[in-house]
């Protein structure tokens, strides 16, 4: 399974709204951190569409982040991935899913 380490830093916009006095990293951003990582291996996604996604814990800012995926079938039609927070070496999930892709997202 790839994987990609990411860190969102404090001064990154989405923190100023999202949510003052106890910020965290909107849902919205953890996925487009995974179709960047995704997507910075040479994988097309053009067009995805979000099959299912699951958020089960917070992110706060200047957190590491590593991301995995993998295609689940072999006609390659969906992409599963899983967002982890990195603390002292240890991985806690964050978020998983998988996106539908397209047959011309290969």
């Amino acid at each position: 399974m790839p994987v990609a380490t990411v860190r969102i830093p404090a001064s990154h916009p989405a923190f100023a709204g999202h949510f003052p006095g106890r910020p965290i990293v909107p849902g919205v951003l953890l996925l487009a951190e995974v179709v960047e990582a995704v997507r910075s291996h040479g994988i097309a996604l053009d067009p995805l569409q979000v099959g299912a996604v699951k958020f089960v814990a917070t992110v706060g800012p200047d957190a590491e982040l590593r991301i995995d995926w993998d295609a689940v079938d072999a006609a390659a039609t969906r992409l599963r991935f899983e967002v982890s927070q990195l603390v002292d070496g240890q991985a806690t999930r964050c978020a998983s899913g998988h996106f539908d892709l397209s047959p011309t997202a290969r």
